[in-house]
């Protein structure tokens, strides 16, 4: 019976009751102890001593050498798996254990950074989201407004979309299963419409020196493959972080894409006209958080700046040919993001030479950066491939990074750290193309 005293422990209490003057201390096992009982001590020190060498060694850390070896084998054989350098699964690999949790020569400078941009621990956040601030709190007074970033249910955001993939001209959702509605993705997965497209919420930051009664701009970020906002664009990628520290005046807004998915599906950006709905669902929202109803009138004439990072190169594509907003668009920056809309992205620059584009690239989206290059060369247009001088209005530029940078990192690591700061900052210092009046507007 579980839980049962053995026969043989069971004898030696009732000797040991027996005879009060038994040391307490325990004594070997005489000779004259039956030989059954004997074998049976016997068996168990055969049995027990070899599980405390396991577990002496169990408790040991690895060796550098093993670690460096483990990770050298893995090294080895992802290189002789690989047989392209521009498959689909380089560019949006399956999420691995890695991916959540790096190397240590990974993810060290990373948290070297956060630590350095944060003056304090975020608190740890629960769903619902509510409205927190990512810098060290002030004791100010009430008048004064503070940093304030949380996720907002918009109507106009990519997803749930229940329209047409324009490349096929079939509905987006073409995989069913009982009531379940789902997409095949271009790498052959299957998601589901209630996983994978159907969060409708936007990462909005308003930094604390944000003042709609100047000229700014609104920053709107497209995401890549397998990213959530809180997790990646928020906590990883330090994006509302990297607007506040430019200094500029710029609010962000990041819609939230594929969750957690190697699919670069644009949703409701796919439509003529949706980009332009969402910034102008975005005004009241952002009017809201930054305290004053009346600033709606200002967020809804300020010029709008599109970073795309990897996969979100297809939204940012799709914006700039059918958003309906091409007089607002003042600049594009694409991270490691010219898998293929090539024709969207020559046309836009080629007709709004006011504005500024700027792509850097790995090489994993450098035959398609060369490409569009050259066919802007042949426009006539002229290509910079350096980030050393400041972006003036019709600026044209392409960085390749070096080798050793990585494209999950590429958000806070390209050519330079933070590369979205410093954009910002190099816009910031041209007056034409920082010195857009904003609408007519009084907070009093």
């Amino acid at each position: 019976m579980v839980g049962a005293i053995p026969k043989f422990l069971t004898v030696d209490r009732a000797n040991r009751a027996a005879s009060p003057v038994m040391p307490r201390r325990a004594s070997p096992i005489p000779l004259s102890f039956p030989l059954p009982f004997r074998w049976h001590w016997v068996a168990m020190a055969a049995l027990c001593v070899p599980l405390a060498f396991v577990l002496v060694q169990c408790g040991k850390a690895p060796s550098a050498g093993m670690l460096a070896a483990n990770t050298d084998g893995a090294k080895s054989r992802a290189a002789k798996s690989r047989t392209s350098i521009d498959t689909f699964d380089d560019r949006f690999p399956q999420p691995q254990f890695a991916d959540r949790f790096p190397t240590a020569n990974e993810s060290l400078p990373q948290v070297q950074r956060q630590v350095a941009l944060a003056p304090q621990p975020r608190a740890a956040r629960t769903e619902p989201v509510r409205i927190a601030s990512l810098t060290q709190t002030l004791a100010l007074p009430r008048s004064e407004r503070e940093e304030l970033t949380t996720l907002v249910s918009m109507k106009s955001s990519a997803f749930p979309y229940f329209g047409t993939n324009p490349r096929s001209e079939e509905p987006f959702l073409n995989i069913s299963k009982g009531d379940r509605k789902g997409h095949r993705s271009y790498g052959g997965r299957v998601y589901w419409q209630d996983e994978t497209y159907n969060d409708s919420r936007v990462l909005v930051h308003v930094p604390e020196t944000f003042d709609a009664r100047k000229p700014g701009v609104i920053v709107v970020f497209f995401h890549g493959n397998g990213a959530t906002l809180e997790r990646d664009v928020r906590d990883r990628q330090l994006v509302p972080q990297q607007i506040s520290d430019s200094g500029v005046n710029a609010v962000l807004l990041a819609p939230q894409l594929a969750v957690n998915a190697a699919d670069s599906s644009a949703g409701k950006f796919w439509q003529p006209g949706g980009f332009k709905r969402f910034i102008d669902e975005s005004a009241s929202h952002l009017a809201r958080l930054y305290g004053d109803p009346k600033s709606a009138q200002a967020f809804a004439n300020l010029p709008i700046v599109i970073v795309g990072y990897s996969g979100g190169f297809l939204p940012t594509a799709w914006s700039l040919e059918v958003g309906g907003v091409p007089n607002r668009v003042r600049g594009v920056f694409l991270l490691d993001a010219v898998y293929g809309e090539l024709d969207k992205f020559a046309s836009w620059i080629e007709k709004n030479r006011t504005g500024f584009f700027v792509s850097s690239y790995t090489r994993y989206t450098k035959r398609h950066d060369q490409e569009l290059m050259q066919m802007l060369r042949d426009r006539g247009i002229t290509v910079t491939e350096s980030m050393d001088g400041p972006l003036r209005p019709g600026s044209v530029v392409f960085v390749k990074t070096p080798d050793g940078v990585t494209h999950r990192n590429y958000v806070t690591q390209a050519w330079t750290e933070h590369p979205v700061k410093d954009v910002l900052v190099k816009m910031a210092a041209t007056p034409a193309l920082t010195q857009v009046a904003s609408a007519p507007y009084s907070n009093r």
